[in-house]
Order: structure tokens, then sequence, then C-alpha cells
């Protein structure tokens, strides 16, 4: 009998008490532009979440597009100003974020995933009432920081056996739209949905120590210290303080992992090992 068929058996066996541990729970992905990487590993990580829901589980995928927001800027000729490192979205940048994160990207995601055979509806945070905002720094222009998250069309999509795929965007109170970090909408709907598991798809793998070791488990206690004594730092800040966030609103846990792994979400929900860093408190 042929080695790789038994080696696929095994592995399908194996997976079975996290699939039933995973049965019903919520787990909320966020997928990175730089994450996303070729046709085929957006075929892979698209398979990967159609599984996800074939054996019970609720998978949102919220996602970024940093990459190809800049490719059509400089396409169009629209320079950006920066702040402290951070970009001045005015309202033309802002057409452009809303166009490539709802159109381009957004739709992306969405046919991947029915062409490995699940349904998928893209939306963004406008849609539905779904994130509400203001505005984070009048200086940054529409750049808004989510202040109610309303997921009720998210419950809706469950129960009809599709998958929500979010683009970063939300409303202001008085309907003027924003553009919202990534990792801050995908904690924020995390925290509302109450979800298992966030799983925050980047380009690393993970939360390293001191001597670059990735840590696959760590505690609140451990970013507080690890941000105060200098080895949580730079890029890595944000995502920890998002998940410090997500977890006080009620999610169960946060994992920091590389999404350029192949089957990186399956590893990390359906292994012993992992795929990246677990945070929880």
């Amino acid at each position: 009998m042929n080695r790789d068929w038994i080696a696929t058996a095994e592995t399908l066996s194996s997976a079975l008490p996290y699939m039933q541990r995973y049965a019903g729970a919520t787990v909320v992905i966020k997928l990175g532009g730089h994450a996303m990487g070729s046709d085929a590993g957006m075929a892979s990580f698209a398979r990967d979440v159609v599984l996800m829901r074939q054996v019970g589980m609720n998978p949102v995928i919220v996602h970024g597009g940093g990459p190809m927001i800049n490719a059509m800027l400089e396409r169009l000729n629209i320079t950006s100003d920066f702040i402290n490192g951070k970009r001045v979205t005015d309202a033309a940048t802002m057409e452009v974020v809303e166009m490539v994160l709802s159109g381009l990207v957004n739709k992306r995601i969405v046919q991947a995933i029915g062409a490995e055979g699940g349904r998928a509806v893209g939306l963004s945070g406008k849609d539905a009432h779904l994130i509400t905002c203001t505005q984070t720094n009048p200086d940054l222009g529409f750049v808004g920081t989510p202040t109610t998250v309303d997921p009720g069309i998210l419950r809706n999509l469950f129960d009809g056996n599709t998958i929500p795929v979010i683009a970063p965007l939300g409303a202001g109170e008085n309907g003027e739209s924003f553009n919202i970090n990534g990792d801050t909408a995908a904690g924020a709907i995390a925290g509302a949905l109450k979800a298992d598991r966030l799983l925050l798809l980047t380009d690393v793998p993970g939360v390293k120590d001191k001597s670059g070791d990735v840590l696959t488990e760590i505690s609140a206690a451990q970013i507080h210290e690890m941000t105060a004594n200098g080895t949580i730092a730079g890029g890595m800040i944000p995502k920890t303080e998002t998940a410090l966030k997500a977890i006080e609103e009620g999610v169960r846990a946060v994992v920091i992992l590389d999404g350029q792994v192949p089957n990186a979400c399956l590893l990390e929900l359906f292994t012993d090992h992992g795929a990246g860093s677990l945070i929880r408190t």
C-alpha cells in the first residue's frame, strides 16, 4: 500500500481530537498583506479555511493589503505624507484604500475560497454597521479606531454556512469612511464575537526572546515585562497590544504566527506543537 496514503490517513486520525475540540468554535484570522503570497499560497490558505468550516468551525477572515495599496498609489502617482512612520490618509488616499481593500484584495480571497469549494461573502466594516469608528488622530486624516462592533451580520453568515471575509474599514458617526489597522480591526471583531482564537498571520514566526528563539507560549504579564525591557519592539509591539486587548475583551487566546508557512492555521489548531506564539492570561 502507498506510504503517502497511510501517512495521510494517520494525519487525519491524529487530528480528530482537535477537530472535536474546535467544533463550533469561532476563529478570527488576520491575513496580512505580506502573508498573502503567491496564488498557490492563497489557494493553500483558502483550502485550510474551507476545511475549518467543513469540520464545524466558524472562521472569520480579516485581511490587510498594505503592499497592494502602496502599489496602486504609486501607479496613480498619489504621494503620501508620513508622521512618525504612519501614513496620512487624505481623501484621495482613502478612495484608493477603499478601492483596493474592498475590491481587489477582498474579492481575491473570496474567489480563492470559492475555488476550493467553500462559500464566502466579502464585506467591510462599513457594512451592516459592523464597525463604527472615531478618528484616531486628526493629523493622520481618515484613520479610525473602532468604538463599537456589531457582529450580528457575522452570526447570520455562520448560520448560512458562509465564511465572512472582512476589509478593515469602518464608518464614522456621520457616515464618513475610515481606514483601520488590520490587526486592530481583527482584534475588535474577535472581542465582539468572544472568539476562541485570534490568529494573527504575519511574516515572522512569532514573538522572540532575547536570544532570538520563538516563544511558543507567553502570558500577558510576560508581554508587559518584555515590552518594558525592549525585548518586544518595533512592529511586534502593536501586535502584542492587539493580543492583550482582545484577551481583555473575551478572546480565549491569541496566536502570532508566520502566514507564509504552508498550512500554518492547521498546524496551529490541529497539532500538539502549534505554529507560533500563543498568548493568553
